[in-house]
């Protein structure tokens, strides 16, 4: 919804991340690549200069998500009525040196706004270029530690889940919490995110913190053992190889889903996860993945691969780029207009950038049942809708 009400794109009707839902840890550099980015063929013709920044000569699952978004840009084109953009690709090599000669070169070739890189380090130093020149930047990171006035991130970050998790778990009473999350960076996020939204909507008895030794999760249980006897909701911010050593010390202390309700964030959508028997009737929220779903067929028509989990935000970005082109005139990527209170709708629902360059979604509460994870309550369509349950 460009100023509510705007579908991106042609077709309105349409974490886990590379790196496990910490985009700090990114791909080693490849020692190949040069700082000065090789030149590489724009997509479409218009007046609007637009950069597009991606790690196409990273190393291992960076580029291959690379090719994908910008594969994801190009459809996003070709779906747009008359896109009066061009799209200036640019490689940033999985370097924060890249990405930083990547924005200095898209700006100088006349980029009005800068989308991506995919990865905090390369954003951080991408920023630094379009900050200084006045240039907005889109970015993909998950972290927003680097999100800032003019520094938008387009990504799924772990503070919008925990925040609809544990509301929608307040509502039903479930309001007395304890956490486990991984002793790193993404594991800082979710436990600030706890702390603050658990606050608001109930009491925080602990937040516990485990690392990667095979009896570490044990030993945070343990620490947490005190706070049991009052605890209704136990997050697990934890993927598929982690997550059930954490459920097994749980078991180990007495605390299984007879007891407490598990939750979870954007990392349990998850086939791995759904097959892990303790989680039945857990929650965790995430995205409406019908919007996903039909764009991957369309874009499964066109390039003949299934798109990475990450091309979609290209896809938006790209969209929502032409769709302002289109009904914005000069004020098109004024901080008014990106920072619209009503959003935006893209392929994952519907978005809306803050001030401070985070962005917040709207989610669907997912409950794990059966192997596989069904709609407890819809994604509500606009920041205004109240949330409806579907499931019984």
């Amino acid at each position: 919804m460009l100023p509510l009400g705007f579908a991106l794109g042609a077709c309105s009707t349409t974490m886990s991340s590379l790196t496990g839902g910490n985009d700090d840890q990114p791909p080693g550099p490849n020692p190949n690549n040069l700082i000065e980015t090789q030149p590489l063929q724009n997509i479409g013709g218009g007046n609007v200069r637009v950069g597009l920044i991606l790690s196409l000569s990273g190393t291992g699952n960076a580029g291959v998500a690379a090719q994908s978004m910008r594969n994801a840009a190009e459809l996003a084109l070709s779906e747009f009525n008359n896109p009066n953009i061009q799209l200036i690709i640019k490689d940033d090599g999985g370097t924060a040196q890249g990405a930083q000669a990547a924005a200095q070169q898209a700006i100088a070739e006349g980029a009005e706004i800068v989308l991506g890189p995919l990865f905090s380090h390369a954003v951080a130093a991408a920023g630094q270029v379009t900050r200084m020149r006045s240039v907005p930047m889109i970015a993909f990171s998950t972290d927003s530690n680097v999100a800032a006035r003019g520094i938008y991130l387009l990504s799924f970050q772990p503070e919008n889940d925990i925040d609809r998790v544990i509301s929608y778990a307040a509502v039903r009473g479930k309001k007395s919490i304890t956490g486990f999350v991984p002793d790193n960076a993404y594991g800082n996020v979710v436990e600030a995110a706890i702390k603050q939204f658990g606050s608001r909507s109930g009491k925080v008895n602990a937040v516990e913190r485990y690392g990667n030794g095979q009896a570490d999760p044990l030993s945070a249980v343990r620490r947490a053992q005190a706070a049991f006897r009052i605890t209704d909701l136990i997050v697990i911010a934890d993927g598929a190889d982690t997550t059930p050593r954490v459920l097994q010390a749980l078991n180990s202390v007495g605390v299984t889903p007879k007891r407490v309700q598990f939750v979870g964030a954007g990392l349990w959508d998850d086939q791995n996860v759904f097959a892990i028997r303790e989680l039945e009737g857990a929650w965790f929220a995430a995205p409406d993945n019908s919007g996903f779903n039909g764009f991957s067929q369309r874009y499964q028509a066109r390039f003949r691969a299934q798109p990475a989990r990450t091309a979609s935000l290209a896809y938006d970005a790209v969209s929502l780029v032409a769709q302002l082109v289109k009904t914005q005139g000069p004020n098109r990527f004024t901080e008014e207009v990106l920072t619209s209170r009503s959003g935006f709708a893209g392929v994952d629902g519907v978005f809306r950038f803050r001030n401070d360059g985070t962005c917040e979604r709207t989610l669907s509460i997912m409950e794990i049942r059966g192997g596989t994870s069904r709609v407890l309550q819809q994604a509500p369509n606009n920041f205004n809708a109240p949330r409806t349950a579907v499931a019984n």
